[in-house]
This record gives structure tokens, sequence and C-alpha cells, in this order.
């Protein structure tokens, strides 16, 4: 049975003006060159998508441009720390035109599982949209514990996957030997895509596939044929823009929006607090992508 929302899907970054305003136009430029380079499916103001820093109506405009734009399914980055603030503009997503929500735990507030499940509850209540849940403690500070997954999954028919970046593989299996294919997994984190559709995932939103959509595509391709020797040869092709994706010094998704204006893309800068790029993020960007585009030749 295929995913719903594909198997390679692109965390899509939110491109800015020099005024610092969201440039739409250029967000379908890169919502159509990230799809002709394989992607099935776009999330749309995730945290690639510096969706923290989004107003309410820069992230609905954001959603209906990039849903327009192209014809695999769109999911909404619509949620926040706050459940009422996640439900008011969760109930608003549908008429943007997208293909389902992106439910990510609460930031900062740091709840107990009990609180999870009341609050993620409540977002996918909100919507008739398919919901994919994303769990991410790195950046929230709590990990969605796999009975509350299956809990979530046995009260709302309507999530129907998720976006795991929590690096936990054996709770990762233990979600699949629980639930099967009634709720499809996918790696959140591209360096461990690999470990994750080994233990059952069917796919990954990624950050690399802005500039690396292809060998996403043979990866995911290589293992459902079961060919597992060409999927760790990819893999380690790969090992280059894993380490230049994210770091301490230069944070997702500084390096992406460097590698897309190395591909000719006005993506501008991060908005605060992320800082400016500088010329050694450039000189990286331009190196990973460079010999990545070498090695397909």
């Amino acid at each position: 049975m295929e995913p719903l929302f594909g198997r390679v899907l692109t965390a899509l970054v939110t491109p800015f003006a020099p005024d610092g305003g969201v440039d739409y136009d250029v967000a379908r430029e890169v919502a159509r060159f990230v799809v002709g380079q394989g992607s099935e499916g776009l999330v749309v103001g995730g945290s690639t998508g510096e969706g923290s820093s989004l107003t309410d109506d820069e992230k609905l405009s954001l959603f209906a441009a990039v849903a327009e734009a192209v014809t695999v399914p769109v999911v909404a980055g619509s949620t926040f720390a706050s459940t009422r603030a996640s439900v008011a503009l969760t109930a608003q997503v549908r008429a943007t035109g997208v293909a389902g929500v992106l439910a990510t735990t609460p930031a900062y507030a740091r709840p107990n599982q009990a609180g999870l499940i009341a609050h993620l509850g409540a977002v996918a209540e909100s919507t008739p949209l398919p919901v994919m849940l994303y769990d991410v403690p790195s950046r929230t500070g709590r990990k969605i514990a796999t009975a509350t997954t299956i809990e979530l999954c046995r009260q709302h028919t309507n999530i129907v996957a998720l976006k795991d970046a929590s690096g936990d593989l054996p709770a990762a299996a233990r979600v699949k030997a629980q639930l099967g294919d009634r709720l499809d997994l996918y790696s959140g984190d591209d360096s461990l895509t690999l470990p994750f559709l080994a233990v059952g995932a069917v796919g990954v939103v990624s950050v690399a596939a802005h500039w690396a959509g292809a060998e996403f595509v043979a990866m995911v391709g290589a293992v459902e044929r079961d060919k597992w020797s060409k999927a760790r040869k990819v893999n380690e092709r790969l090992a280059e823009s894993y380490a230049f994706e994210s770091s301490e010094a230069y944070p997702n998704p500084m390096p992406t929006k460097a590698a897309l204006r190395f591909l000719g893309f006005a993506v501008g800068e991060c908005r605060l607090p992320h800082s400016a790029s500088d010329p050694t993020l450039n000189a990286a960007a331009a190196r990973v992508v460079g010999e990545l585009q070498a090695a397909r030749a």
C-alpha cells in the first residue's frame, strides 16, 4: 500500500525577500524544483521552514502558495506550543488546499504524556485532514512515548503518520510492531533514514532532499526492491550532506538556504534568531552540493 503522503518528502525552507517578508514566488520555485528532483510530498512551515518565526497569516498564505504550485501532497506545519493557537490555525488550513497537517510536540512547556495526548488529540479533532505527528525532542524537550502514539492512533483515525526525529530506533520498531500499516513511519533525521527503513519506515521527511532528492529517492527505492547493498552505497554518498545540513555553528535551516543560494534560488537569509550566513558556510555549501553533482556525472 502506498503511503498517503509519499515516500520522500522535503521539509521546505521559507524564502525571505530582502525586505524580510516571505517571498511566495520563490517558495513556489523551490517547491517545483524539489518535486522535480523526486520529492513525492512537501512539509511547509515546519522547523526547516522557520515556522516558529512566521505569523499565522504568513503561514496560511505560504500553505496556499505551495499547494497551488505543485501536484504532490503538501503537509502544513500549523501547530505551536499553545494548544489553543494550534487548534485555531489548524482549523483554517483545509481552505488553503493542503493535503494534511504536521502536529509537532509542543515546545518549552514539556507536558507529560497525558498532556501530549490531549494537545495532539485536540489538533486532530480540529481538522478533517490527515495528521502527521512530529516527534522531535531535541527541539521540544519531550518525546512522544510509544504508548502515547498508540493511544492517539486509537482515539483519532485521522492520525496516519509519524515523523520520528527522536533517534530512538528501538521505540520506532515497537511502534511499527504494534501499529503496522495503520501508521506510516518516517525518518525525521536524514542520517538515520537507512536504519529507520530497516525497522519499517516508509520513507523520510528530509532536509537534504533540497539538493539531494535523487539520492534519497534512490536509497528508498533500493530498500523497496530489497537491494540493501545499493542502499548502503547511496547512504555513503550522502554522508557529507548529513554532516553539512546542521551543526552547532550552522544549525538547520542555515545550511539549506546556503545550498539553495548556490543552486541559484533567491531564498535570502534566515530570520532571527538564526544569524546570517558567512563565507565559511557558503563555501561549504558549494563544496558539498558541487561534489554531489560531480558524483552523479
